[in-house]
């Protein structure tokens, strides 16, 4: 019985199939992280009155939906902004969860941030 591998599955994929299901999901991806991010400024403001919170969640937010909106057209452009915008969300709660070790909103935006770095470069990647 001859079982297939993980290498023949990838060589029989056509290669703008997989192409294309990388930017779709990177499409989606930034457009779920900038509302959670958006949701995650007003959060702070409510909580503890913080102006630098809503003000940061949504700028990073808008930016993640601009990367959005410029895929697949100006891809390049599109995983630079999302790239630069996750690493500097990364920046942030990467330290205040390993800090406080708080899940919220510390782990969870550390772990979305850490994901879109990943998912970007992925994206990135010449196939």
């Amino acid at each position: 019985m001859n079982v297939p591998t993980m290498a023949s599955i990838i060589e029989i994929i056509p290669l703008g199939l997989l192409t294309s299901a990388i930017e779709t999901v990177t499409k989606v991806y930034y457009l779920v992280f900038a509302v959670i991010t958006i949701a995650g400024g007003i959060m702070g403001y409510v909580k503890a009155k913080s102006v630098v919170s809503v003000f940061s969640g949504s700028l990073a937010g808008i930016l993640l939906i601009v990367a959005s909106s410029i895929l697949p057209q100006r891809s390049l452009r599109a995983y630079i902004i999302g790239l630069i915008v996750s690493i500097m969300l990364a920046g942030k709660f990467v330290p205040d969860f390993v800090h406080k070790k708080a899940i919220v909103p510390g782990g969870l935006m550390a772990l979305l941030s850490v994901a879109s770095i990943v998912l970007t470069i992925l994206a990135m990647i010449p196939r």
